[in-house]
């Protein structure tokens, strides 16, 4: 049973202090950070503002971090813009705006069907080098479609991916605005400089307030800087996602799925303190997935947890979910009260806090690290990175994921098998798997791993080595017993029993005789079901212990 608000359950009153002052804090970083991602998915900044309404209050009901801030982070509002140009809305429409409902619902209604098939341990399978790939890709991507903003110039709406928007933003730089650059330049250094030396001290806050006095007391507007089309004063009343383009957007829903889950999960268990429980992906899988179902009614991007705001709100010493209401509260103060000033802030402030935002998702150092530990990872990293940049991010993580894919069946697929041999306190211990087999009869052999479909041939072919029954070998040294340790078997199917049993017919053609041991109780009363199980069992293949099989061996 899915308790509501779990970090609120025990509350204690000496919290309550912490957690408004982090719930503001962080309110101060996320509400101008998220009204810059909106602009990354091509949207109106008062769709950032109403992420951080809704989706918030939904996770902080459902949710099992107690201080992970939900709102939207640039991945998802990259792959949001790549869905959607993707599906052939234009950027900037109306229909964008209609279709990014149907998009945040479908993200929505995938992430709780995972929840409904318990998905979440298989997609947290995603490796850390496909991760590293993707947010490489998006940081240069994004970065790349910040500068004509930077550098007060237009955009091309034709010029899609990394080197394209590049190229094109490089012919114009001749035509950037000079008081554009200024202040975008000042704002970068602002950031950065508060990051590394007044980290307490909200950045994005300080530099959008900065940017609207400027245009309020100093007029740069006059001198072309360009400011946000105007912000409606208001909440988002509620609206009906339509259902067309459903198909034209499925794929990127699917990844932008992946992607929000894994980041709310990585924000999660980055941040849990020893003190609090673990973080349950089946439980992330369920409020991600109503947080994004609820905030497509209310126009909102799709959900996911972020980094930098809930850094600033652990720092302030947030201690439950209550933090995340008071976020939400203070967004629907903004969009109540000061819509008019937010209208006043300049295009290349918001697109500085994009590019720090999103350049500090570039980590080379995990690629030095993958090189030096596994050069297959770091060539995963390397692949996913570069097709970000070529051929945009939704290709980028559908190859990351088959690449994950891969490298999980290729080590799930890697025979596991053990010889047995005793200690000198007449115990069984376990050799190395890529240790030469000691002669021994009998054989004695564990299967370290469950056995499947996929891995039960690769582990009787290296069954079949150990014993030395492989053509070109000489038959003569081959024991004449074998016994195999299932006591690592959890579950054993048709299909594994079929195997053994083929494997059973051809040792006992080339004079081996096979026992198996410590089949679990449970599993055993299953094998007994089967004509297969029978057979074994009528010919007294089947021991409750190592002993007793090497014993029936030797008698």
């Amino acid at each position: 049973m899915t308790v509501l608000a779990p970090t609120l359950v025990g509350y204690r009153k000496k919290w309550l202090r912490a957690d408004v002052v982090a719930g503001l804090s962080a309110g101060a970083v996320v509400i101008p950070q998220a009204m810059a991602y909106a602009t990354i998915a091509n949207m109106p900044v008062q769709i950032g503002l109403y992420t951080c309404m809704v989706p918030m209050v939904v996770y902080a009901m459902l949710g099992g971090s107690r201080t992970a801030s939900v709102s939207t982070t640039s991945t998802i509002a990259t792959l949001t813009a790549s869905t959607l140009i993707g599906a052939g809305i234009a950027a900037g429409s109306d229909d964008a705006q209609t279709s990014l409902m149907t998009l945040t619902l479908l993200v929505g209604v995938i992430l709780l069907l995972a929840r409904l098939l318990r998905l979440g341990a298989i997609i947290e399978n995603i490796s850390e080098a496909t991760l590293s790939g993707i947010k490489a890709g998006v940081g240069l991507t994004v970065a790349a479609s910040q500068l004509p903003k930077l550098l007060g110039i237009p955009s091309d709406p034709d010029a899609t991916g990394f080197f394209r928007v590049m190229w094109s933003a490089l012919r114009q730089v001749g035509d950037a605005n000079a008081a554009t650059v200024l202040l975008a330049a000042g704002s970068i250094a602002a950031l950065y400089a508060m990051a590394k030396f007044i980290p307490r001290v909200p950045g994005p806050l300080v530099v959008a307030v900065a940017g609207i006095l400027l245009v309020a007391l100093a007029g740069i507007d006059g001198r072309g800087v360009a400011l946000i089309a105007e912000v409606p004063r208001g909440i988002p009343l509620p609206g009906i996602p339509p259902l067309a383009d459903i198909g034209a957007l499925v794929p990127g829903a699917l990844a932008i799925a992946i992607m929000a889950f894994l980041e709310t999960v990585s924000v999660g268990r980055g941040v849990r303190r020893q003190t609090e429980p673990p973080i349950d992906s089946d439980r992330e899988l369920l409020a991600n997935g109503a947080a994004s179902v609820a905030g497509a009614f209310f126009h909102t991007l799709p959900p996911a947890g972020g980094f930098s705001q809930t850094a600033v709100a652990l720092r302030a010493g947030a201690r439950t979910q209550l933090s995340g209401l008071v976020t939400a509260a203070l967004a629907v103060l903004v969009a109540l009260f000061l819509a008019p000033v937010l209208s006043d802030l300049p295009q290349a402030t918001l697109g500085a806090m994009v590019v720090v935002a999103t350049l500090g998702l570039l980590d080379f150092g995990s690629f030095a690290r993958f090189w030096r530990i596994d050069r297959t990872e770091f060539w995963v990293a390397l692949a996913t990175a570069l097709i970000g940049l070529v051929a945009g991010l939704l290709p980028a993580v559908a190859v990351g994921v088959l690449f994950t894919l891969y490298l999980v069946l290729r080590e799930l697929n890697r025979p596991h098998v053990v010889q047995l041999q005793k200690d000198g306190h007449g115990q069984w211990r376990a050799g190395e798997e890529d240790v030469p087999t000691v002669p021994a009869d009998p054989l004695v052999l564990r299967l370290n791993v469950g056995l499947y479909t996929a891995n039960v041939r690769a582990n009787t072919v290296a069954i079949r080595t150990r014993l030395g029954v492989v053509e070109g070998h000489d038959t003569s040294t081959v024991p004449h017993t074998l016994i195999l340790d299932c006591s690592r078997l959890q579950k054993v199917s048709l299909t594994v029993m079929r195997s053994f049993l083929d494997l059973e017919r051809e040792l006992s053609d080339a004079g081996v005789t096979v026992y198996f041991a410590e089949l679990p109780r449970a599993n055993r009363d299953t094998v007994l079901r089967t004509d297969l199980g029978r057979e074994f069992d009528g010919r007294g293949r089947f021991f409750p212990t190592v002993d007793d099989a090497v014993g029936a061996a030797h008698a």
